[in-house]
């Protein structure tokens, strides 16, 4: 009965994390009817339901989610402890999970990664691109890549890339025939380029620091993004003004098809760090990949 419970466990795992029989299917390697199979036997086993199925959406019960919250950690360190054992190997492999947003993917995280894969090709990488601040630990991830302020505190952060600095940008053409802001309270009277929180919803106030002055502006206008490229594109054809990381619009600004302003109130703050649970036993290939990221600046 342990081994036969053993297996369902994980199904039910898989099944309540994807909160869909079809993607769980999918990542078992098993048939959607198999799997269902396998999940009412194992209701029937401990007379409790796990799942409440509807024609349009799979979710744990109350006793399904204490399940999960006592189950999954335990398995996730089952795991943890197979891939050590699989690490004795001559070469580190192993899989490793990040998610991280999409500017910080861009600008450090890919970068380093095109050429530790070449040189560890028994390490898998999977990358999530997700502008949301994930729960790393409930999402399974090994990892996630975050401004250095808005890591938790009980988490154990490594600096994996320089300050950063945001930008005030528009064409030409617009501050042609808008103006040039003098003051970030100026830009309350600007066309600007909003982005969407995706954590909360609202929207992102843009922020500023003079002289150990700080002040948050709210903007508006005709635009809302919550992805970076489109925010630049928009400013590029003259639609309006965007608050973006610096480094991402430096070629635009060389072409002439952008023009910083404000840049006395655009102070450096800390960069991006990779964070993962303190509890976490390092494996070779997740302690290679700390290192290729360590920022050596």
């Amino acid at each position: 009965m342990l081994k036969e419970n053993f297996n369902d466990l994980i199904s039910f795992l898989v099944v309540a994390r994807e909160r869909s029989f079809t993607k769980a299917a999918a990542k078992l390697g098993v048939s959607q009817s198999a799997l269902s199979h396998a999940i009412r036997g194992l209701e029937e086993r401990l007379e409790l339901r796990l799942l409440t199925r509807t024609t349009r959406s799979v979710a744990p019960t109350e006793a399904g989610e204490k399940l999960v919250e006592s189950l999954g950690p335990r398995f996730a360190e089952i795991e943890g402890e197979l891939e050590a054992l699989i690490e004795m190997r001559a070469k580190p492999a192993g899989n490793i999970r990040i998610t991280a947003g999409e500017h910080a993917v861009d600008s450090v995280l890919w970068p380093v990664l095109k050429s530790f894969l070449s040189e560890h090709q028994d390490i898998k990488v999977e990358i999530t691109v997700d502008n949301t601040l994930a729960d790393i630990v409930s999402g399974r991830f090994d990892a996630g890549i975050r401004l250095g302020e808005q890591v938790a505190k009980d988490m154990i952060a490594v600096r994996i890339g320089p300050d950063m600095t945001m930008a005030v940008v528009g064409s030409p053409d617009y501050f042609a025939k808008k103006g040039v802001p003098q003051s970030p309270q100026e830009l309350q009277n600007h066309n600007c380029i909003n982005m969407r929180l995706p954590t909360m919803g609202g929207l992102y106030a843009w922020e500023f620091e003079k002289d150990g002055r700080e002040l948050r502006v709210r903007v508006d206008g005709q635009l809302t993004f919550n992805s970076l490229r489109q925010r630049i594109d928009a400013a590029v054809v003259g639609l309006g003004l965007a608050y973006v990381p610096d480094d991402t619009v430096k070629e635009a600004i060389a072409r002439g098809e952008l023009v910083k302003v404000l840049e006395e109130w655009c102070t450096p703050f800390p960069g991006y760090y990779l964070y993962y649970p303190s509890r976490k036993q390092h494996t070779t290939a997740f302690s290679l990949f700390i290192e290729a990221l360590r920022y050596k600046g």
